[in-house]
């Protein structure tokens, strides 16, 4: 092959936006190479993973539902990301012939949060995380990193957050609580994990009341853009970040590893328009 191939793997897949940001970052460098989606089903992963990097050649691939922990167990080594959260969403194929996995979800919320307008970085005291799923744990371990002082992870499960804080305790000195119910008095961040608001699914209902104005609001939810969560914070003055800028940056590292383009690939205002136009399609 004189040029590489990579993809995104998962199911379903028909509604991945990859292939549109990955060949709008091609076509921007001139660059040879293509992007795919690939649907693949779980009890033929291994498989199915095994022939597009040895028999069709691919550079790698991005992972998402339902594959990434199944990802994590198919790679010959995993970085150090994507240990501590123990999933891959991103398989890159080494000069060796073995295949590494990372995690670049983590990565991808730090970055959307730190260009993010409004976001200063300061006070770092108490964040909330809404949910205790495999997005929660990307997103607390990101905040660990940001130096947060608590992080309380709020689901109706306890027992699964306490999951969560079990494994990701050791990687940051944040306190780590698990609750039932948010408590935003004193919140500095509040965070959307969960499937809530976006189209299709239950609106997330929360009172906002007690947030207060400093505090910043994040949503993972990119369908729609702004969210009910979201809306509510703008409206009584909170800044904000969508979801969809989580998505952008999270491809970034792996559009370098596959298909080496001179530098950094930008996510700008231009890459955002393209890839909502193809979210209204």
């Amino acid at each position: 092959m004189s040029f590489p191939v990579a993809g995104v793997v998962g199911m379903p897949i028909a509604q991945s936006l990859s292939p549109v940001l990955h060949g709008t970052w091609l076509k921007r460098f001139g660059l040879p190479g293509r992007y795919e989606r690939r649907e693949i089903a779980p009890e033929t992963f291994e498989a199915d993973m095994t022939a597009l990097l040895l028999d069709e050649g691919w550079a790698g691939m991005n992972v998402t539902v339902p594959h990434k922990e199944a990802a994590f167990r198919f790679c010959d080594r995993v970085d150090d990301s994507a240990r501590r959260l123990g999933a891959v969403n991103t398989v890159v194929r080494l000069p060796d012939g073995t295949n590494e996995g990372r995690n670049t979800d983590l990565y991808g919320f730090r970055r959307n949060l730190e260009t993010a307008p409004g976001w200063t970085g300061t006070g770092r005291g108490a964040a909330v995380v809404l949910g205790a799923g495999g997005a929660a744990r990307a997103v607390v371990a990101a905040l660990q990193d940001l130096g947060f002082a608590e992080i309380r992870i709020v689901n109706r499960t306890v027992a699964r957050a306490e999951r969560l804080i079990e494994d990701l305790a050791g990687s940051g000195r944040a306190r780590l609580s698990a609750v039932t119910a948010p408590s935003l008095e004193d919140c500095d961040l509040l965070v959307n994990t969960t499937s809530l608001g976006m189209t299709g699914q239950p609106p997330l209902e929360i009172d906002l009341a007690a947030l207060p104005g400093s505090a910043f609001v994040t949503d993972i939810v990119y369908k729609p853009l702004e969210t009910g969560l979201l809306a509510a914070a703008r409206a009584r003055g909170n800044a904000t970040a969508d979801g969809l800028g989580m998505l952008l940056h999270q491809a970034v590292p792996g559009f370098e590893a596959w298909f080496h383009p001179p530098e950094r690939p930008a996510v700008d205002d231009d890459l955002r328009r393209i890839v909502l136009g193809a979210m209204a399609r």
